[in-house]
Parts: C-alpha cells; structure tokens; sequence
C-alpha cells in the first residue's frame, strides 16, 4: 500500500503544476487511493462530511467575516493613525508605524492576505506620499503582513488545531510571544536602514493629536481586549470568541458609521464564497489524510525520521527547512492540510510540546506567502501597491531575515511558544 501511495502522491504532485484547484486533486487522490485499495466506496462521502462536521472548524467563517466588517468599516484608517501618533515620530518614522499598524490589525484579521489587502492600501498610499519609495513601503507591508496569523485571533491556527486535535486557545495563547517578537525584529532591521538611507520621520505629535487619534481608534483597539478577556475569564471558548468577535467587528463599524446596512449583504456573501473554498480544501485533505492513514506512509515516514535523530530540535529544524521549500510553491492552508498528517505523529513521538510544533509550522509557512514564486502576500502586495511582482521579491527578501531570526529563536527556546499558554492554565 506504501508503494500504491507514493504513486498516487508524485501523480498528484504533478498536477499541481497544471493549474487544476488543490482541493479537487486532493480529492481524486484520496478517491483513487481507497478505489485501488478495495476499500468500500462509502468512505469517501463519511470521511468528507466528518471533517466538515467540526465545533472548531466554525470559528472559520466568523474570523473571515470580522475581517471583512472590519475593512469595509474604515477602521483600518484609524488604526494607521494611531500608530502613526504612537511611533511616526521616530527614524523612518512610517515604516514603524506600518509595522505596529499590522501588529493592531492582527489582533482582528487573523489574516496575512486581510492585511496585506486591507490596511497595506492605506500604510503604502501614506508612505509614497510622505516621501518614500514604493518599493520600500510594498516591502514593509508584506513582510508586517506575516504577523496577522501569528498573534491570536488566527485562521491559520484554527486549521491547524482542527487537523492536528491541537487545543486551538493554547496555539492563540502561544502566538502573542513570537508575533511581538516579529514586530521587533523587523523595527530593528527598519531603524539600521532608516539610519543608513536617512529616511524621513513626522513631527511628534502634540497632546491632541494623541488623544484624537487614541480617541478614534479606541473601539478598534478595545477588540483583541474584548477577545483575550472572554477567553481568559472562560466567559466563551476561542471557537465561540468567533462568532463575538463578528458580532463585535458590526458593532464597531455600525457606531463609525462607516459602512452602510445595505453592504452588509455584500460583506456576507464574500464570507461565504471564502469559506467555500476553505471548507472543500479541509474535506478533500481529511480524505486524503485518511487514505495516508491507511497507507501507514506517515508512520513509516515517521519511523524513519525518528532513526536518524531522537533529537527534538534536530526535527523541528528539518520540519522548518522542508516547510520553507514547500511555502515557497504552495499556498499555506493547502501545505498544512496535506503535510500535517505526515509530520506531527513524529513530533509527537519526539515528545515535542504540540503548542510550540503548531507555532513552528505556521511561522514558517507565513514566511513562505513572502517568498517567490508563489508567495501569496506578495502578489496581494505588489497588486496594491501597482508594482512588478519582482521588484516587490526583490526589496522583500532583505525583511525575511528577521523573520527567520525569530523562527530559530522558538525553535531553540520552546518557553517563548508554551510559557503563556502554560501560565493560562
């Protein structure tokens, strides 16, 4: 059967590379595994249903739909604004006020595409017209964008916790280290080339100006507040803080005023065509997840693994070197839903924490949507900013960097990932 799955993968794999949808060749592959094993056919619809049958899996459409509220709200505006008061004042003053715009953001989206296509028009529209190259800006924008899945509330996470039976309030808890470390690092790297280029900054604010832009951008930043607390007090589980982060995203935007009743159709039917395509990626991968069960190819694989090395950071930097080839050809979701399976049981077999295993995967495979030729976050970026995609590669990659200083600090450090979760409990 191991041998029957090979073929059926390097078969698969080839079709990816003729522009057919994933979820169908996932599909097809999961089919025609169960079709040759003799397996009996029902299989295929009781495993697809079941995994769209998830508790979990419904926080999904409500953290697109806040997203979506959220950008159509203007809110975005006020968030750059804020964060334009709070650091724009320093050297390159708008590229640090991008990146904590983002660090804001992430706090609602979720998303490194929202983000990038949602609050980057405004951070790259501000910085070309302070002065900056477009390219500069584009460069920022996509590389804080990677911060929107790593601090909570995040859809990659969600996908993640679902496929791998991982606690998804411990995988939220365990990203608020990392993303502020990414912000961090990349203010660092920011400050060395502001200092170098003698980049412009804005004039320190007044009083006013703080409290004005604090006052508009209150009920924005009072979100993750909203979120955090009803998760901690156990007021509501993370999947149920979904549905009150929505309904919190409408609140806001109603109160703005900044979006109409009447768009709200709109807003919901876009909610609705994205977790389509969400929902046919998760069946079509738990069915072939289920045919590589099947198979034992992933205990095999795993066996294998685990007799080159006992080591746990020895996995773990393998796992995130294969993970930064596979980002730079696939999209994110598509790579967890076929690679999981695969490579948790030996994580698991290492003993390696599941928090710090979740946060390890999802990092890289955000650093993969900013790396050519496939990085997603770059194409939203340099469409946004009306670049060629390659100039945008091209001032993007000096920003991986830091982003890979701070996946080798949580891979060698596992308390950055597991200490606040651990403290929760």
């Amino acid at each position: 059967m191991i041998t029957m799955m090979c073929v059926i993968l390097a078969i698969w794999f080839l079709c990816l590379f003729t522009g057919a949808p994933v979820y169908l060749t996932m599909a097809l592959a999961g089919a025609a595994f169960v079709w040759l094993a003799g397996i009996s056919p029902i299989a295929v619809p009781q495993k697809i249903t079941k995994a769209a049958d998830s508790f979990p899996l419904l926080a999904a459409p409500m953290y697109i739909l806040m997203g979506s509220l959220m950008n159509s709200a203007g809110i975005t505006v006020r968030i750059f604004r804020f964060a334009t008061v709070c650091v724009g004042w320093w050297k390159g003053g708008l590229c640090h006020a991008n990146i904590l715009g983002s660090v804001i953001f992430a706090g609602m989206s979720g998303s490194a595409v929202a983000d990038a296509g949602g609050i980057g028009i405004i951070e790259i529209k501000a910085m070309r017209e302070a002065g900056y190259d477009g390219e500069t800006a584009a460069a920022i924008t996509a590389a804080s964008a990677t911060i929107g899945p790593i601090i909570p509330p995040s859809l990659p996470m969600i996908i993640y916790g679902v496929a791998a039976e991982t606690s998804i309030g411990g995988l939220f808890l365990g990203g608020v280290i990392p993303g502020l470390l990414m912000a961090a690092a990349l203010m660092v790297m920011v400050r060395s080339i502001a200092i170098r280029r003698n980049m412009p900054r804005v004039p320190f604010p007044s009083l006013r100006e703080v409290i004005d832009a604090f006052k508009g951008a209150f009920w924005a930043l009072m979100a993750p507040v909203v979120l955090f607390g009803g998760m901690m007090s156990g007021l509501f589980t993370a999947t149920e803080s979904a549905a009150v982060a929505a309904l919190y995203a409408l609140v806001v935007g109603l109160f703005y005023a900044d979006f109409r009743v009447r768009d709200i159709p709109r807003i919901v039917l876009e909610t609705v065509e994205t977790t389509g395509v969400l929902m046919a990626l998760v069946m079509s991968a738990a069915l072939l997840a289920y045919a590589l069960s099947l198979s034992r190819l992933p205990q095999v694989f795993g066996a294998v693994l685990t007799s080159w090395t006992d080591s746990q950071l020895a996995y773990l930097v393998l796992v995130a070197l294969l993970l930064l080839i596979v980002g730079c050809f696939m999209e994110a979701i598509s790579a967890m839903l076929i690679l999981i399976p695969i490579l948790v049981p030996p994580a698991v077999a290492l003993g390696i924490d599941p928090v710090q295993f979740g946060l390890v995967v999802v990092l890289t495979l955000m650093i993969g949507t900013i790396t050519p030729p496939v990085g997603i976050v770059l194409f939203v970026t340099a469409r946004v900013a009306k670049l060629p995609f390659e100039a945008v590669c091209r001032a993007t990659m000096p920003f991986v960097v830091p982003l890979l200083v701070v996946l080798a600090a949580i891979i060698v450090w596992p308390p950055l990932t597991t200490w606040l979760p651990g403290l929760m409990k």
